[in-house]
């Protein structure tokens, strides 16, 4: 079957009432070819050419869709951006949760290295430069950043007896605040240029981790840091250690 056939099956019982007098479904469900195929090319445009690119036209060349099927799905842009924000996020929430759990001996080192992770993200920016300029965008990634930073503050909290015997100084909030904080700094900082400092910080956070929760080898497949070194990819930590340490020079 043809995409236009497939755009004219899905869309042809759209604004049709049926005899009972009920709404009609939503053909434009979550979970569809259609609808993932569309999402996809999304985030190719965020990532090639910025959230300004992303128009029905535009977006149906790049998932070689009819405009019409992108309408059918999404009606208007904002629903386009929020859908893939939520499917962004909620891909990163299921991976950090299964990670925790995989390493509930170490789950500061595990949100250290998920916040690096997200901050440094071409895509991460996009959706944060994107949320500057419309407010609807911005009230759905606060959201959702709150549902993200509950599930690491209930991590902390899970951990939070052999913290306080190791360091009384910070509570759970607070820790959870320099996690995900002090990356985002480096990050805005860094795209700025700014790296005084950078290294320094990066190494006496580590040693404070260290402190707290000495490392253990890692033997689960599914981990972020195992699965890098799998890939030959640098450690996040190494890796912006490195970046600070080249931009400093």
């Amino acid at each position: 079957m043809t995409e236009a056939e497939t755009s004219r099956r899905e869309t042809s019982g759209a604004g049709r009432t049926p005899p009972s007098g009920r709404s009609p479904r939503r053909l434009g469900r979550e979970g569809t070819k259609s609808r993932n195929v569309i999402l996809d090319a999304v985030e190719k445009l965020l990532l090639e050419e910025g959230y300004a690119s992303v128009t029905y036209r535009g977006l149906a060349a790049k998932a070689q869709v009819t405009p019409a099927l992108v309408q059918y799905y999404f009606p208007t842009l904002d629903e386009i951006f929020v859908a893939t924000i939520r499917r962004n996020v909620d891909g990163h929430v299921a991976r950090l949760v299964a990670t925790l759990q995989e390493r509930s001996h170490e789950p500061l080192r595990v949100i250290w290295e998920f916040s690096k992770e997200e901050v440094t993200g071409a895509l991460t920016m996009e959706f944060i430069a994107l949320g500057n300029h419309r407010k609807s965008i911005r009230a759905e990634i606060a959201e959702i950043a709150e549902r993200v930073r509950q599930v690491q503050l209930d991590a902390i909290r899970s951990t939070t007896a052999s913290l306080r015997h190791s360091n009384g100084e910070f509570s759970p909030p607070v820790l959870m605040f320099l996690l995900t904080g002090i990356p985002k700094l480096l990050t805005i900082e860094t795209n700025l240029g700014v790296s005084t400092s950078h290294a320094e910080v990066i190494e006496a956070f580590e040693r404070f981790l260290d402190s707290v929760e000495p490392r253990r080898p890692i033997s689960t497949k599914g981990s972020v840091i195992s699965q890098r070194k799998s890939t030959g990819q640098p450690e996040p930590t190494t890796g912006l250690i490195e970046r600070c340490k080249t931009s400093s020079k």
